[in-house]
């Protein structure tokens, strides 16, 4: 009887070892036919889209058309600070184009203070997004809220901070590269800097 018992349990252990192994190997095979995230690095289309962008996005889109030239943005007086910023564990922003005349306290969305390219190699950038730019003490001199964009409001990033700058009011917009973390998300894992400094 004693025999019988343990021979149960060890058959017992068997199957369910054996059920657990199989239901592994499935799991397994779905989730490597299944992709947790798109690997496309497609420019947002907003045309495909079924749903709108945000009006935000939408507008600053239609402010910087005239800056998807690199060459553009340089004559306008953008100019490359910090060479490409990459998240501290995924994701990027890029190479920020800031223009030192739009660091003068206010904020407007068709005039962001920096334009933000993903290096592609040999010297081509690609435009995805733009970074509104407000420095604190100058904007709280004369308001009490934080700044906003259409109901967007700016983050704010004290000092000290990686930059070296002191605080500062922030907001990211990707009107160019589709964020799949949110449209206003500083970090976005559709944009790299593997190609800064690479010649193709």
């Amino acid at each position: 009887m004693q025999e019988e018992i343990v021979m149960s349990k060890r058959t017992w252990a068997a199957a369910h070892s054996a059920s657990l192994t199989l239901r592994l190997v499935l799991l397994g095979s779905i989730a490597m036919t299944t992709p947790l995230f798109s690997q496309s690095s497609t420019p947002m289309d907003h045309s495909a889209v079924t749903q709108a962008p945000p009006e935000l996005v939408q507008v600053v889109r239609e402010a910087t058309q005239k800056y998807v030239d690199v060459n553009a943005a340089i004559n306008a007086g953008y100019h490359p600070v910090l060479g490409c910023v990459s998240g501290p564990d995924h994701g990027a922003m890029g190479v920020h184009y800031l223009n030192a005349s739009l660091l003068n306290g206010e904020v407007e969305a068709t005039q962001p203070q920096a334009l933000i390219y993903e290096p592609l190699g040999g010297g081509r950038m690609r435009l995805v997004g733009v970074e509104f730019i407000v420095d604190a003490a100058t904007w709280q001199k004369k308001n009490a809220a934080p700044p906003q964009l259409y109901q967007q409001l700016l983050q704010l990033i004290p000092s000290p901070n990686r930059y070296g700058l002191d605080t500062f009011y922030e907001l990211h917009v990707w009107a160019w590269q589709d964020n799949p973390n949110g449209a206003f998300v500083d970090w976005n894992n559709k944009v790299n800097c593997n190609l800064q400094g690479t010649t193709l």
